[in-house]
């Protein structure tokens, strides 16, 4: 692995079954926790927030975030490198409407204790979806 993590914010989030909610880039095989690379001056909850409505239109109250750890893990679409992840965690109610967008070419449920076949990030892998279980 070569150079400095790569700085990001993710969500993982929940609903009432204990699923989580995950998305694949266009482009890409592997499916993660939404978010992203803050931009200049951002605060971390802030970016994470801008990520969630750019990526699947859904809008968050500040309030409802769960600081849950930052976490280091091999990058799943950049070999070689590693992403280091400041991670929060939502639940999300029936009415949390959300829909893919702007780079997010699928959003899906994953339930933690049964994956099936997807392919997944190592962050989600190693880090995340074991917290659900």
């Amino acid at each position: 692995m070569s150079g400095v993590p790569i700085e990001v914010v993710a969500a993982l989030l929940v609903d009432e079954r204990g699923h989580a909610l995950m998305v694949r880039k266009r482009g890409t095989t592997a499916f993660m926790q939404p978010g992203g690379k803050l931009e200049p001056g951002e605060e971390a909850l802030d970016g994470l927030r801008r990520e969630l409505r750019e990526e699947l239109a859904l809008d968050v109250a500040a309030d409802r975030f769960e600081p849950i750890g930052i976490f280091e893990e091999d990058a799943a679409n950049e070999p070689g490198r590693r992403v280091r992840a400041t991670v929060w965690q939502v639940l999300l109610h029936e009415g949390d409407a959300h829909a893919a967008a702007a780079e997010i070419e699928e959003a899906r449920w994953i339930d933690p204790a049964d994956p099936g076949d997807v392919v997944m990030a190592p962050l989600s892998v190693r880090a995340l979806l074991p917290l659900l279980r």
